[in-house]
């Protein structure tokens, strides 16, 4: 797929005006990429995507240094890298220290606007044919989707939930629902 430099510098600039749609591009343009680049470095599909997820969250949370002379999915394969390399050094020092790693306690700020086309086509379904949808996602994303909107936590709740930082909890849940969109539309074809 053609990705129009023109559309992507848009989005960018929505983006650092805090628009959640232009989160939602981003994050459904670049996703493959980013993935592809890190399961090719780690040769493990959990890691790729948690590695994936962490690229995206830290990318969104510092979305105003982008400076647009570089190509944004040249910005993002440096900060997966960077992430990668960051894992391996801390995985390295744990084992030579023994002492394990403590969780960044960061809040990162990606705005909630309400609802996305991805929320109005999920609830759309009548509740079996949803559910057989969900079964279809990897389990961590089925989660996501029963998290936010089976029993209808805030993000703040997910986040003590699954002890993860807020922007790793928010991607996640962009990337279930699209995810979870694109299962459905393929099924109404």
């Amino acid at each position: 797929m053609e990705i129009n430099p023109t559309t992507v510098f848009s989005e960018i600039q929505n983006a650092k005006e805090g628009k959640q749609s232009a989160y939602n591009f981003l994050l459904n343009t670049f996703w493959n990429e980013v993935y592809n680049f890190q399961l090719k470095r780690t040769k493990n599909e959990y890691e790729a995507e948690e590695i994936t997820i962490q690229t995206f969250s830290k990318a969104f949370d510092k979305i105003s240094t982008y400076k647009e002379e570089y190509k944004f999915n040249t910005w993002l394969i440096t900060i997966s890298k960077n992430i990668h390399i960051d894992i391996l050094r801390k995985h390295e020092s744990s084992i030579r220290s023994k002492i394990t790693r403590k969780e960044e306690d960061g809040v990162y700020k990606i705005p909630d606007e309400n609802p996305t086309p991805e929320d109005a086509l999920i609830k759309e379904q009548n509740l079996a044919q949803l559910l057989r949808y969900i079964k279809m996602l990897k389990p961590h994303y089925q989660e996501m989707i029963n998290l936010r909107y089976f029993q209808e936590m805030s993000y703040k709740e997910m986040e003590k939930t699954l002890n993860e930082p807020m922007n790793n909890v928010k991607v996640k849940l962009l990337r279930a629902r699209r995810l979870l969109a694109d299962i459905i539309q393929k099924a109404e074809r």
